[in-house]
């Protein structure tokens, strides 16, 4: 027997070996991480959570759902930061939503307003028409504000522009449909913009 034949069989067994050992390592290879979800995508997705609950009670408000939409948009171009920021905003809008419903739920808006309301209401820096009527001197229920809008239309051109000193009428005891056209407009009113007046203001202001 010459060497050939002595060497042949051992080189065939360690090259299965070779290749047994090669498979064995390929199947252990640990599978790829699945890629992490960015802010942007994560916020978008709290936002669209937020507001499908806001939307399914009936209190989403008019331009969240078109928020989310140039969030996804801007995530699309590449633009995190922008989609970030949008989608925290409609975030906002509908958790604010939701808020106002489960406040609603836990008052009676039939009654009138309390005595201790105010009548009058004199703006300090930093007011907004907003935080006024939230204060519990005033309507204790920030989604009222455009009962103070109306009763001021002839001092207040831009209803998110008030200045501090102005002297604002309160109706100490407007009636459950003033109320409810009032929180009825908040709700569906379009974003907050300064120098210029919102339509859907003038509408309400004609009712």
């Amino acid at each position: 027997m010459n060497l050939f034949s002595i060497l042949k069989p051992a080189a065939i067994v360690v090259l299965a070996l070779g290749v047994t050992i090669g498979c064995t390592q390929q199947q252990q290879k640990p599978a790829p991480a699945a890629e992490k979800a960015s802010a942007a995508e994560l916020a978008i997705k709290a936002a669209k959570d937020a507001y499908k609950k806001a939307k399914a009670v009936g209190y989403a408000w008019r331009d969240t759902g078109k928020i989310i939409k140039k969030a996804e948009a801007a995530l699309k171009a590449g633009d995190e930061k922008k989609a970030l920021k949008l989608a925290n905003k409609a975030r906002f809008q509908a958790e604010e939503a939701l808020r106002q419903y489960n406040y609603e739920q836990g008052i009676d808006r039939s009654l009138p307003t309390s005595e201790g309301s105010s009548s009058s209401y004199t703006v300090e820096r930093g007011d907004n028409l907003w935080g006024i009527s939230g204060k519990d001197s005033v309507y204790g229920d920030p989604y009222q504000w455009p009962l103070i809008y109306k009763a001021n239309s002839d001092k207040i051109k831009d209803a998110d522009l008030i200045y501090p000193g102005q002297e604002l009428d309160v109706d100490a005891s407007p009636s459950a449909a003033d109320v409810s056209a009032a929180v009825n407009h908040a709700r569906t009113r379009g974003a907050w913009s300064l120098g210029a007046v919102e339509s859907s203001d003038q509408a309400y202001l004609g009712q």
